[in-house]
């Protein structure tokens, strides 16, 4: 028995209301269960009980056990003496206030149907290997599920802006230094998002505004931070590149080292960092206040046409500096471009609309919900339960459901687990 399913029974009122008894047989009336605590304290506030004939008001307080009480230490803690019940599944002893005033306990067990608790039984069965409902995930009404998926998008979008807010701080609210950073990270995709972070996050983007117009400064900077242009190769290219990040390291006091360094190990070499960052460099040099122009962007065709951007010339022939490859021209592609707008672009115009107090959710939904699904093992894995992913807002509100509820097991606050466990 987990203590989450008695608050789950207790805000929902899942138990027969009627005739309920205290442990000293007193009759109980529920005016109110009060509001769900989900901080310290109290597990439910301002709860309205009438025991007897008395209304009391204050807060209830909700344990497996009786005994848990003092196990959490509640008796020694003021914040409880305003507890008016105290809910438990089993009684194995009575509980007092720092006044030592007994509190009046009402055991939920005589109450709670076979069907409930069969139904909790069943989601929570240890034999269940990847999801606990993934047996039962089928039967759940798609319209449900795609309703829930729309609200998880916007949990994971609230947790991404927690990012920007953070990069904002740091910045002094430079929403253009904000961008940068964020797609570089982007660019770095997991191998060398980290690393490429902590590259942006080592060049002030008074530097970048200052060498936008300079294709080659912009490449010797960012291959320079990087530690790419370390040893001897006898190419005119590098050679260029090198001398000019030696003079704007003297130039603008920089060093570069705190770069995390990058990782080449199992990327396919179109994702290697020099094209990337090659990338990264012709995105600033073509674009120009590329804020301003993503927050003024509102259909995805606009959006493909900012970042169709290639890598320079000498990328055409190269994945490295000291090796020729077969000539390809090295344009961002699509997917690339979709992954930068799901995880760099929404979330931006997201927290800068929050920061200026517009409502942009509706633009927000349509621009995702116009962008194909993800492709992991997490989205492949649910789609074999339940074709349910088609597209990314789709596809993020399932990462977010796997990572915050399934694994969590937080099954009580998930609309899937409460469907279940309301089944009759």
């Amino acid at each position: 028995m987990q203590e989450d399913f008695l608050h789950y029974i207790w805000k929902l009122k899942k138990f027969d209301v009627k005739l309920l008894k205290s442990t000293d047989n007193e009759y109980v009336n529920i005016v109110s269960v009060g509001r769900h605590n989900l901080n310290a304290g109290p597990d439910f506030f301002n709860a309205q009980v009438k025991i007897r004939s008395q209304l009391w008001a204050g807060n209830v307080e909700i344990h497996v056990k009786s005994s848990d009480w003092y196990l959490h230490n509640h008796e020694n803690d003021p914040t409880y003496d305003n507890v008016i019940l105290h809910v438990v599944w089993e009684h194995d002893t009575d509980v007092f206030r720092r006044d030592n005033t007994v509190i009046p306990t009402l055991v939920l067990k005589p109450y709670v149907s076979n069907t409930a608790l069969d139904n909790y039984n069943s989601l929570f069965s240890k034999s269940r290997k990847w999801i606990n409902c993934e047996n039962d995930f089928n039967s759940i009404d798609l319209f449900t599920i795609k309703n829930w998926l729309e609200r998880l998008y916007f949990e994971r979008l609230e947790r991404k802006s927690l990012e920007v807010n953070q990069l904002l701080r740091v910045s002094e609210n430079n929403w253009e230094a904000v961008l940068f950073k964020m797609l570089a990270k982007n660019f770095g995709s997991k191998v060398n998002g980290d690393s490429f972070l902590s590259l942006a996050d080592s060049i002030d983007f008074s530097i970048i505004r200052k060498l936008q117009s300079n294709q080659t400064y912009l490449e010797a900077l960012l291959f320079g931070q990087a530690n790419i242009l370390r040893g001897t190769i006898e190419d005119g290219y590098f050679v260029t590149l090198k001398r000019e990040f030696e003079f704007l390291k003297q130039k603008f006091t920089i060093n570069n080292n705190g770069i995390i360094p990058i990782q080449y190990f199992r990327l396919r070499p179109p994702n290697f960092p020099t094209i990337r960052l090659s990338q990264l460099a012709n995105l600033y040099f073509s674009q120009q206040n590329m804020f301003s122009k993503i927050i003024e962007a509102t259909t995805l065709d606009e959006f493909y046409e900012i970042f169709k951007v290639s890598t320079t010339e000498f990328w055409e022939t190269h994945y490295t500096f000291d090796k020729v490859s077969k000539q390809s021209k090295k344009v961002l592609t699509k997917s690339f471009i979709d992954l930068i707008l799901i995880n760099t672009i929404l979330p931006m115009k997201f927290s800068y609309a929050k920061s200026q107090g517009k409502e942009i959710e509706e633009g927000i939904v349509k621009l995702i919900s116009e962008i194909k699904s993800e492709k992991n093992s997490i989205i492949d894995k649910f789609n074999t339960l339940k074709p349910i992913s088609k597209s990314a807002l789709e596809s993020q509100g399932v990462i977010q459901l796997k990572n915050e509820y399934c694994d969590k097991n937080k099954c009580l606050q998930c609309v899937v687990g409460n469907s279940l466990l309301n089944r009759n």
